[in-house]
């Protein structure tokens, strides 16, 4: 008996997935009172891949008026996080997922066969680059393999003369005096992190209390909707705190399917996050979100959705944490996949994008009609959302079903430029005020 090849074996069950209701604007689920379709539930969900085309010289992403966009850097392995240090070194870290487990169910067969079509297909260095563009004219004159031979790396934060480094399953610190270009002293851990052999969620988000003694990291579901038990869920979708001195950890807030960009809010000093909720329930739901991360709080994964908005599919149910689910503070839509989140409190751009937040959406794969593949930037007053949120860059996407690009971490460099991680595109792009540098 021959035996069915993989395209062929992912289209048959492509074919058996059920016809669902057509997707609404995404425009309709953004700010804090999304829409929320009835759920929809499908043998495989709905999916369209962005294939990957990449960038060709002289291309780039297009931004809002009053701005400009260039990469500052470019041939990169798979960089999926930015960082400025204090001198304006930027870090660059370039990582690959680790092995995936044995697939065990069809579905999964063919949804990691149609995600691992939407990345880009040079490997990850699992290193650290630095770049050292001294003069200001961005174009970088160094750029020097800081720290290698990490282990999917993607958080990093630095605390005095502490580089800490958040590995898919443990945070690293390296020690770092300012000028340092490579770093030959090998890493102490601090504490383990949720890995293997299960590791769905690896990328471990990092950031530092604005008082430099606790560490927080977020810990990604080890599923889609505990179809791995919920003991594979120990310990994660969560947020954890560390302490920096002793290792000492704690979950800060559960419930959190996927948190990433965790950083602090400058005025409140209140912990936000961005997280990537559940899918296979339609096009519309569940929508990733923005929000502060409250201490003790529980945010609903996997029992339920934005507040107390049941997931059936969870057995058993658990009625008392769906009660406490706390509700998020600000929608982004479903499925944009939101990985990066920075404050603007510099002065290079225009006057209108200080104090609140940018977001990168690294975009779907799971709805028929594309979400995400941008930079937004959500209006902040007083420490809150306060407004729609605005396309800032844009144009990752051809038109024609192509990904150029697609962003994932963000940061703020010395001169107050925003830096973009384009893993698909393999660049880092530098966005500044118009005229700017």
């Amino acid at each position: 008996m021959s035996k069915v090849g993989p395209s062929l074996g992912a289209a048959a069950l492509l074919a058996l997935a059920g016809c669902g209701p057509s997707p609404r604007d995404p425009e309709s689920q953004v700010g804090p009172d999304p829409y929320l379709p009835p759920i929809h539930q499908y043998l495989v969900p709905p999916m369209r891949l962005a294939k990957v085309i990449g960038w060709q010289p002289g291309q780039a992403p297009m931004v809002a008026p009053g701005l400009q966009i260039k990469a500052l850097a470019t041939g990169l392995r798979n960089p999926r996080s930015v960082y400025g240090l204090p001198n304006g070194d930027i870090l660059v870290v370039e990582t690959q997922g680790p092995s995936p487990p044995p697939v065990r169910r069809p579905k999964e067969f063919v949804m990691n066969w149609m995600e691992s079509l939407t990345h880009s297909a040079t490997r990850g260095g699992n290193r650290i680059l630095l770049l050292r563009d001294a003069n200001g004219d961005g174009v970088p004159e160094l750029q020097s393999v800081l720290i290698d031979r990490l282990h999917s790396p993607f958080g990093v934060v630095l605390v005095g003369n502490d580089l800490y480094v958040a590995n898919t399953d443990a945070v690293l610190r390296f020690p770092y005096q300012t000028g340092q270009t490579r770093i030959a002293a090998p890493g102490t851990k601090l504490c383990d992190l949720p890995g293997g052999p299960i590791d769905h969620h690896w990328t471990k988000s990092l950031t530092a209390s604005p008082d430099g003694t606790k560490l927080y990291a977020g810990v990604g579901s080890n599923s889609n909707i505990t179809e791995n038990g919920i003991e594979a869920e120990k310990n994660r979708a969560a947020i954890w705190e560390i302490d920096r001195a002793t290792g000492e950890h704690r979950l800060f807030a559960t419930g959190l399917r996927n948190p990433n960009g965790l950083t602090f809010e400058p005025q409140s000093h209140v912990l936000w996050a961005v997280v990537n909720e559940r899918d296979e329930f339609g096009p519309d739901l569940v929508p990733d979100y923005l929000t502060s991360v409250k201490e003790g709080a529980f945010y609903g994964w996997p029992y339920s959705y934005w507040g107390q908005h049941v997931d059936p599919r969870v057995r058993p149910r658990r009625s008392d944490l769906v009660a406490r689910a706390t509700v998020p503070d600000y929608s982004l839509a479903s499925h944009v996949a939101p990985l990066g989140l920075v404050f603007y409190t510099a002065a290079n751009l225009p006057a209108i994008y200080r104090g609140g937040a940018f977001v990168g959406e690294h975009g779907s794969w799971n709805r028929q009609v594309f979400s995400g593949y941008k930079v937004v930037y959500v209006p902040f007053v007083n420490g809150r959302p306060n407004g729609k949120a605005q396309d800032v860059v844009t144009g990752f996407l051809d038109g024609h079903g192509g990904a150029h690009g697609r962003p994932v971490a963000l940061a703020v460099d010395s001169r107050g430029g925003l830096l973009i991680a384009d893993d698909v595109g393999n660049t880092v792009w530098r966005v500044t005020g118009a005229g700017g540098n």
